[in-house]
């Protein structure tokens, strides 16, 4: 067998215990990873190695099948994405200044933030939305696949020694206040104000098998379609289409568009550089 024959070989095993694993998860646990892109998994499976001190894939498929601690740490780190306070501020200044003013003239408002991770973009429009004396009538549904997260994503808890960037992120976009008059600084962490804890109700979601389960003004998946292979792309695009109300909003990334989608007509755009787009039809 030729070195060529090796690598070869290990590359299929390596797929195959990939494979394995997504099916363990799915069948186990519920959240079905499958049809993720496969190179950024790989990167994603490999720090979930080194944090289990897993020796292999299939050590680690061993796992989380036997342990549930495992299973909801490995799933967290499959899935959760990087996020910040107000982490994108130009995205925020422009819901401020587009898509509040038409929130106003609804008399109550249901917004969905879908992957919504360890919750700090949901604690970003919350903290707006309170600013904008819109909190009586708007509602928050912020989902995930991972329990693990939404957990801490309740918890509203985050480290505070970025604080100092979050202040500035937040006046970037268009902020009113001070960022600190909406959370509590103690033992290293900065906690978001129990009344914006309360604002939003957060709920397991998988956006590669379960259905709508409601109509929204407002949707934001934001970068969470990155992680996708295409066909799971179109779906969770036809999921978002079929959840979004006549003149909804539907926020996007800042790499990803309605480009090549088969509903992309019904849309215009709102903002092209923040991905914000209202539904025609």
């Amino acid at each position: 067998m030729t070195p060529e024959t090796d690598i070869a070989t290990a590359a299929e095993i390596e797929e195959l215990e990939l494979e394995l694993l997504l099916e363990a998860i799915a069948r186990r646990q519920g959240s079905d990873l499958r049809g993720y892109a496969r190179a950024g998994l790989r990167v994603r499976v490999r720090g979930a190695l080194a944090a289990e001190h897993a020796t292999s894939i299939s050590a680690l498929q061993e796992r989380v099948l036997r342990d549930a601690g495992a299973m909801a740490r490995v799933v967290a780190a499959l899935t959760v994405s990087v996020h910040g306070l107000f982490r994108d501020p130009a995205f925020f200044l422009t819901l401020r200044r587009a898509v509040v003013p038409v929130l106003r003239t609804y008399p109550f408002v249901r917004i969905w933030l879908a992957g919504c991770s360890t919750g700090e973009e949901v604690y970003s429009l919350a903290i707006l939305l309170a600013e904008e004396g819109l909190s009586s009538r708007v509602r928050l549904y912020a989902t995930d696949v991972s329990e693990a997260v939404l957990a801490r994503a309740k918890a509203g808890a985050y480290a505070d020694d970025d604080l100092d960037a979050c202040e500035a992120r937040y006046a970037q976009a268009g902020g009113r206040r001070s960022l600190g008059q909406h959370l509590t600084r103690a033992d290293g962490k900065m906690t978001i104000a129990p009344a914006l804890r309360a604002s939003v109700v957060f709920g397991q979601h998988d956006l590669a098998t379960d259905r709508s389960f409601n109509e929204f003004n407002v949707i934001l998946c934001r970068n969470v379609m990155l992680a996708f292979g295409a066909e799971l792309r179109r779906r969770v695009h036809g999921l978002l289409d079929e959840s979004l109300c006549r003149l909804g909003v539907l926020g996007l990334g800042a790499r990803e568009s309605l480009r090549g989608v088969a509903h992309a007509d019904r849309y215009e755009v709102l903002d092209d550089e923040t991905r914000l787009y209202r539904r025609l039809a």
